[in-house]
């Protein structure tokens, strides 16, 4: 095992390959503040990538809802568990040594990686054919047993409201240090040096179904029919700029261009040689993860240090949350809730624009209203953020007081 640097856990940890990184890394961020759970990021997904025969059970996207629902089901608590029944130490982090490296402190517990069997590469297991049944499992089922507060109906038809659920949207992490590419004999699964992107190679894969056990988010799945394991690819040729409409110019993936909640978005961030994103503060993405650091990685303590970044849901209890994204989370629900006025405008181009922002402009506006928020007072601004291409072109404009237009009385109201 070889050592390898994870800023996520603010230290190094052991990996099976040493240290190498990717030019570029595809990168996106979810706001669970906005998750409907309408599955069109799902249907997207199924519909272009695996509507064939022997990927009935394959979800490349799928949206849970927690803290019951998961597909493969329990996915993250049987790991978890597995974890905290392998690790010689505690499974803690110690947020009080953040600093240059270390955004969110040092987890000081033992990653996937670090408590591999012998003869294996990453910890982990293989679900069962039945927690493959039902993607849909648990959906909006709250918190609370039969006969408790905030599962049922009480007084008369009162819902007290300490009921609460969340919808998680998941997709491949497309991980710095990836457990499908660690686990393989074969050497089947990879990682791309133009983006990052984690791609299984269908002709050396022989269907061990390895990243299957090893993966932690279980994103890796085995097909039957054709006995090797696929997984998300990323929509690679619309990330190279190959689709028809991209006009030569990185686009979305189809589950992050087609959301309807606009919680979804994704980019391109340059990597130096060190393994971490090169200072780019007019990048919407570096504003979000590295800046105002409202958008953190999903169970960053696995060690995988994944590529997906959520802003955590303000109403959950915050012992559920440090555990699903980190200590890092009473921060970020804080920046959210009170944003900056950088931050209020970078929010306004999540799905903008179906082609990737490179970077972004703000122009200053007039101030338009006095509100109190969480008992802090502050003045709003009516600010322009504009987003550019890979090409530098504007593609998007868009206003932080989005106008308000009142059709005329005397016009009819169907089209």
């Amino acid at each position: 095992m070889s050592k390898v640097y994870n800023w996520q856990i603010g230290r190094e940890m052991e990996y099976r390959y040493p240290e190498a990184h990717p030019k570029r890394q595809l990168v996106a961020v979810f706001n669970t503040n906005r998750c409907i759970a309408c599955q069109t990021c799902t249907m997207a997904c199924k519909s272009t990538w695996t509507f064939n025969q022997g990927q009935e059970h394959m979800w490349w996207n799928n949206v849970e809802t927690k803290p019951y629902g998961g597909y493969p089901h329990n996915w993250d608590a049987k790991t978890l568990e597995l974890m905290e029944k392998n690790s010689p130490v505690p499974q803690e982090w110690d947020p009080t040594k953040k600093g240059e490296g270390r955004p969110y402190g040092v987890f000081d517990g033992r990653t996937i990686f670090e408590m591999a069997p012998f003869g294996r590469y990453a910890l982990g297991y293989e679900p069962p054919p039945e927690d493959w049944e039902a993607p849909n499992l648990y959906e909006d089922t709250p918190a609370g047993g039969k006969g408790e507060k905030g599962k049922t109906l009480q007084g008369g038809g009162l819902l007290e409201h300490e009921s609460w659920f969340f919808y998680l949207a998941r997709v491949c992490n497309h991980c710095t240090y990836p457990a499908c590419v660690a686990a393989c004999p074969r050497q089947a699964p990879y990682k791309r040096q133009e983006d990052g992107i984690v791609l299984i190679n269908q002709e050396r894969c022989w269907g061990y179904r390895m990243c299957v056990q090893a993966c932690p988010y279980k994103k890796a799945m085995y097909r039957p029919d054709t006995r090797t394991s696929e997984k998300c690819i990323g929509c690679y040729p619309r990330v190279e700029g190959k689709d028809p409409e991209s006009d030569g110019v990185p686009m979305e993936a189809r589950c992050m261009a087609v959301c309807i909640g606009k919680i979804r978005m994704q980019g391109l961030m340059e990597i130096g040689d060190d393994g971490d994103w090169i200072n780019n503060p007019h990048h919407p993405l570096y504003t979000l993860v590295k800046e105002e650091m409202v958008a953190l990685p999903l169970y960053p303590q696995f060690g995988t240090q994944p590529n997906i970044y959520y802003i955590p849901p303000r109403w959950v209890p915050r012992e559920y949350l440090r555990q699903m994204f980190g200590p890092g989370v009473d921060d970020a629900i804080e920046r959210y809730t009170n944003p900056s006025r950088k931050l209020l405008a970078v929010l306004q181009l999540f799905r903008a624009s179906e082609k990737m922002i490179f970077r972004y402009e703000i122009e200053e506006g007039k101030k338009y209203r006095d509100v109190t928020i969480g008992g802090h007072k502050r003045e709003l601004f009516d600010d322009t953020v504009i987003g550019y291409d890979e090409k530098d072109r504007e593609i998007i404009r868009l206003k932080v007081h989005e106008p308000l237009h009142i059709r005329d009385k005397g016009l009819s109201n169907s089209i």
